[in-house]
């Protein structure tokens, strides 16, 4: 099985926010991958040697400073309420179903489209610590740093 029951999922609370109510169209698009589908996820798209981004080094394409072009402030639009970063949303340069990985770690992955996250944003940043957002097929990525920053660059 390659998907776990969003209600299932032990950080659903973020997708049931009261404050941050998300359409039931919206939520069953948001798709929390299995431990063991996530894990290969991770390894052949963000790291095949570190489980989280906080062990990341420069051997990893995510810890080497020429992967990233720019940092800019996530949280400030996140705590006015905005809509996703116009700068983020025109580096990455997505298509509205382009389909999309929010990885938090080896064995959390959750997967949906470009439009549903950028709709739902302001849930999925409650799980910012390095998370990176990674577009299938595509080269452009962001990782939402815990601090508030997000660094926008490539992957190979």
């Amino acid at each position: 099985m390659n998907y776990i029951a969003l209600d299932d999922y032990k950080k659903a609370w973020v997708f049931k926010h009261k404050d941050l109510p998300i359409e039931e169209s919206d939520l069953a698009l948001i798709k929390p991958m299995s431990a063991a589908r996530a894990a290969v996820l991770w390894s052949t798209m963000v790291s095949n040697e570190k489980d989280h981004p906080d062990f990341f080094d420069k051997t990893d394409w995510a810890g080497k400073a020429d992967s990233w072009q720019e940092t800019l402030n996530w949280e400030q639009p996140w705590e006015a309420g905005e809509a996703f970063p116009e700068t983020i949303e025109q580096f990455l340069d997505w298509q509205a179903n382009t389909t999309v990985y929010f990885c938090l770690s080896r064995d959390d992955v959750i997967e949906t489209r470009f439009d549903v996250f950028k709709r739902c944003w302001q849930n999925f940043m409650f799980l910012t610590d390095g998370s990176f957002l990674i577009g299938k097929k595509r080269s452009s990525v962001v990782q939402f740093m815990a601090e508030g920053q997000a660094k926008l660059g490539t992957k190979p």
